[in-house]
């Protein structure tokens, strides 16, 4: 039988322990949501896809925003992200918008697989 020292075995059961644990997420003082300009109206996307964006400022922060997209209009609430990037979904179609500072882009939060990427401002 081998035998291990006590702070070995300390040692181990933390590693083993931290293998375990879901991923931390860090205290809301720490994950700043970003408030970047980004534009209402037309955004012009790939394969030639439009999508209007209307956005609701509210004290200076946008709060949440209206698609409409493929002949519908759906409203998407603020999620806060990891990253700190403006993320809107809505959880009755699943439909999630991430606005990067280069282009936004339309997911379906499902599979988070993109519907429309490269949506610029028209």
């Amino acid at each position: 039988m081998t035998h291990f020292p006590p702070l070995a075995l300390v040692a181990l059961s933390l590693v083993l322990a931290a293998c375990g644990s879901p991923p931390k997420v860090p205290p809301a003082s720490q994950n700043r949501q970003l408030e970047l300009k980004l534009a209402n109206g037309t955004y012009n996307c790939e394969q030639r896809v439009r999508i209007q964006v209307e956005r609701e400022i509210r004290d200076r922060v946008n709060h949440r925003i209206t698609i409409g997209w493929n002949g519908n209009s759906y409203r998407l609430e603020r999620d806060p992200s990891y990253s700190g990037l403006p993320r809107f979904e809505d959880s009755a179609s699943g439909l999630v918008w991430i606005d990067l500072p280069w282009k936004g882009l339309l997911l379906d939060g499902k599979t988070n697989k993109p519907l429309v990427n490269e949506c610029r401002p028209a």
